[in-house]
């Protein structure tokens, strides 16, 4: 089914020589900020793990990787979904320091992500992972950190104003803050897709806390994977995008899971079978770093920053046919 938003009158504000220099700009001038405001080091990533690692992240738990097998030893490897579980074994390979962190440049493919205008099979974000004390396992540590991307990401659009003054997005400096739970006690009788819409809607830039663990209602609010983030002490940021008229998830972070957190979630989610995983085992055995990190989308933050109306507008992936001939007709150019 095709999921294509046509925005009413859309007219692209920036050309597509400009559009170019725009995404230049923000991705040197966002990792410039980013860096600073957690303190973090540039690492290089994998493309690919080894299948039988354990290393490979399965964000909702059901979507499926691209694998293949090596010719020279035939063993399987998987094209990353995101790097969660690889930057905490490469922080405790690396010996970084409490309070240092990295971050890479991560490209992915989901093959089973439902396209429309804010989604593609191909991903491109700024992975970051930092190493943390015990007693920073606190919300407070991290809506700090959600804070500290939230005025990065301002800051770089305040930048990008500046070379094109035409640009008019509307962003709030300071987050507000929301659990999953309350926001279903807010509205019980919207979907969790449709309160994101409405408390966005109202306060531009939020960060939604505590998402993988069952609500009262019984259901959770989202899908998440048992062994990367604690569902207590996890979140997203979202932006209000006004060109599409809805919320925007720019990132995914949370404290990790500890040996405890790890050993519930895998048993509330029914994936037991991970125990026997390297890098599971490791860390049920108390032997990875304390760390927090996550991931922030690079199309995405384009896209929004620039008002556009399409993530192919700032990427070039793959798109079918209806997508294509929509976007032709309505004067979306797509890379």
């Amino acid at each position: 089914m095709n999921r294509l938003k046509i925005p009413q009158g859309y007219v692209p504000t920036l050309n597509l020589y400009e559009t170019q220099e725009g995404i230049a700009l923000i991705k040197a001038t966002f990792t410039d900020f980013l860096t600073k405001a957690l303190n973090l080091k540039r690492v290089s990533a994998p493309l690919f793990v080894e299948a039988k690692s354990g290393l490979n992240d399965d964000l909702n738990g059901v979507e499926r990787p691209v694998s293949f097998d090596v010719k020279q030893s035939g063993g399987e490897v998987q094209v990353v979904h995101s790097l969660a579980k690889w930057k905490r074994q490469a922080l405790k390979q690396y010996n970084f320091p409490v309070g240092e962190g990295l971050y890479t440049d991560m490209n992915a493919i989901r093959r089973d992500e439902e396209l429309d205008n804010l989604h593609s099979i191909y991903v491109d974000q700024w992975d970051w992972e930092k190493v943390i004390t015990d007693e920073d396992r606190t919300l407070e540590t991290l809506k700090d950190a959600m804070q500290n991307i939230t005025t990065a990401i301002i800051c770089t659009y305040d930048l990008l104003k500046w070379k094109y003054p035409r640009l008019h997005q509307k962003f709030k400096h300071d987050m507000t803050f929301v659990t999953t739970q309350e926001l279903e006690d807010l509205w019980p009788d919207l979907t969790p897709k449709q309160r994101e819409d409405r408390i966005t809607r109202q306060h531009r830039s939020v960060g939604i806390l505590q998402i993988g663990g069952k609500l009262a209602s019984g259901q959770p609010h989202d899908g998440r994977a048992p062994d990367y983030d604690d569902w207590e002490l996890n979140g997203d940021i979202l932006f209000w995008h006004e060109t599409l008229h809805c919320a925007m998830e720019l990132s995914s972070m949370g404290i990790r899971v500890s040996p405890k957190s790890l050993d519930r979630q895998l048993s509330l989610s029914g994936c037991d079978d991970r125990r026997e995983l390297p890098f599971h085992k490791a860390l049920l055995n108390g032997e990875m770093p304390i760390t927090m990190g996550g991931g922030i989308g690079q199309s995405r933050m384009c896209m929004l920053l620039m008002g556009k109306a399409h993530i192919g507008e700032v990427q070039s992936s793959y798109w079918d046919e209806a997508t294509l001939q929509g976007c032709a007709e309505a004067g979306i150019p797509l890379l």
